[in-house]
């Protein structure tokens, strides 16, 4: 399509260096990424800066390139002077701004759901699409667990492991919108929120989940973390807030008066949606649930008090979405939850191995206090230290664990740059015992996985937790296909009937 450069007003541009005009196919942020006719977004990340990689670009079929070096840019453009060069204030506001009109501002032509909160993200992201799928609005996913359309997942590589770069959000929206889904929820970081990614998007609906302390490798301090955050509820319409949360849901109260439905499991008074005398089984999970002062008995297929609250903030999207209370009690025994997630896998020594990809204290915590809940011999537990994440809070996942399982397992997921040596080691700082007979080390997830399978006996609870995401491990700037199911499957035999 032809691009005029000086009718993008919302992009802030400082200067334009070569034609004004130029015929653009294609968008990339990755040198590699670049086709014939493509304009190149020139990003200075953590790991690497795009202007050492214009010229390749260039070389590849560039011929709008967008950054914020003019000097930089004012010599290249008399190097190539086919080639537009725009010099912008933030490289990533524009190129969101960009990317929108792109694609033809495909959050427009569907709902957009955005779901914050330190834990409970991914499965929020999977009950929602669920549930409006279920209710007949179909619902595509963006997340920690894949691109998902109401149907079925996707093959598509992102470009970070939970809310993807502006450019590729908006080309899944348009993908998501061609593929008749009515709706799209997704993640929404707080480095999402901070690096922009989500800027001139107007969501529908905004979801709260919950606020701890979380990504202060990037934040640097809690202050900045919960300020990102509440910039999702800014920019949309309506918002489902967690009363129960003290880390946030306060904040939001004051700030979403009118326009907000909040939950909570802790009978909270003032919320508008309740959960109340929860019954857990395996199986799944009964409650009563109020609601305008009517009060009605439901089971939904999720385990865990706290997936009950999740299930409440579906709920509260439904409702904001113009379903009744009635149309949604009718699906809920049919609700969906995500991979990874309390996914329970049998073997044939009735052990139960259990998925669900707590990376946080708190979420840590929860999960053991809902595992606790049922019938085992012993409890095996893999913790492990995300090397891509905030080293101050690997000896807290430590504490948290201590004393609480009959074999703990410390791995390492996603060592990025780090030695795993070094990950495994700041994790084991945080026991009072790092050298008990019970505390085992491996260097790998996959060492962790089978360690932690070696270690099961009759009757035993394997418990696989962290941070393992996008089937991958982050390895040195690489992502390591990794799949916990397939080493679970490869390691115990087929039953021979």
């Amino acid at each position: 399509m032809m691009i005029y450069l000086n009718d993008f007003p919302h992009m802030n541009i400082e200067h334009i260096f070569g034609p004004s005009q130029q015929i653009v196919n294609h968008l990339a942020f990755h040198s590699k990424r670049v086709e014939p006719h493509s304009a190149f977004f020139s990003i200075k990340g953590e790991t690497f800066d795009g202007d050492y990689y214009i010229e390749e670009a260039i070389e590849r079929g560039a011929n709008v390139i967008v950054g914020t070096d003019p000097i930089l840019f004012q010599y290249l453009s008399y190097r190539n002077p086919y080639c537009t060069f725009v010099v912008v204030k933030n490289i990533r506001q524009a190129m969101a701004s960009f990317s929108k009109f792109f694609f033809n501002a495909p959050d427009e032509d569907i709902k957009t759901i955005g779901v914050t909160g330190t834990n409970g993200k991914t499965t929020v992201t999977a009950y929602v699409r669920s549930l409006l799928t279920l209710l007949g609005m179909p619902t595509g996913s963006i997340g920690t667990t894949g691109i998902w359309t109401s149907k079925r997942k996707l093959d598509y590589k992102k470009s970070t492991p939970t809310t993807p770069e502006s450019l590729d959000l908006h080309q899944i929206f348009r993908d998501l919108y061609e593929m008749n889904d009515e709706a799209a929820v997704m993640e929404v970081s707080s480095i999402a929120l901070d690096q922009h990614r989500v800027d001139g998007i107007y969501f529908d609906v905004a979801i709260h989940t919950n606020f701890s302390e979380e990504h202060l490798e990037y934040h640097k301090t809690i202050e900045h973390y919960k300020e990102c955050k509440l910039r999702l509820f800014e920019q949309a319409k309506h918002k489902v807030v967690n009363l129960d949360d003290k880390g946030m849901g306060e904040d939001l109260q004051e700030k979403c008066a009118g326009s907000m439905i909040s939950y909570s499991i802790e009978s909270h008074p003032k919320a508008d949606l309740k959960a109340e005398n929860i019954e857990v089984i395996e199986e799944g999970s009964f409650f009563n649930l109020s609601y305008k002062g009517d009060s009605y008995r439901v089971y939904v297929p999720v385990y865990g008090t706290y997936n009950v609250a999740n299930v409440l903030s579906a709920i509260g999207t439904a409702l904001h979405l113009g379903y009744s209370i009635y149309e949604v009690l009718t699906v809920l025994p049919e609700l969906e939850g995500p991979e990874g997630r309390f996914q329970v896998i049998q073997t044939p020594h009735n052990q139960k191995v259990i998925l669900d990809y707590a990376h946080t204290p708190v979420a840590l915590n929860r999960l053991l206090e809902e595992v606790k809940k049922l019938d085992y011999n012993r409890l095996i537990v893999m913790i492990a230290g995300i090397g891509i994440r905030d080293f101050n809070k690997m000896p807290k996942m430590a504490a948290t664990i201590e004393g609480k399982a009959d074999e703990v397992v410390v791995t390492v997921d996603h060592p990025g740059y780090n030695d795993p040596q070094t990950v495994v080691d700041q994790v084991l700082t945080g026991f009072q015992q790092p050298t008990a007979p019970n505390v085992h080390t491996s260097l790998t997830r996959r060492e962790g996985v089978l360690k932690s399978l070696e270690l099961g006996q009759e009757n035993d609870i394997i418990l696989l937790t962290s941070g393992c995401i996008n089937n991958a491990q982050i390895i040195k700037g690489e992502e390591i296909p990794h799949s916990d199911e397939e080493i679970i499957h490869a390691y115990f035999p087929p039953v021979v009937q």
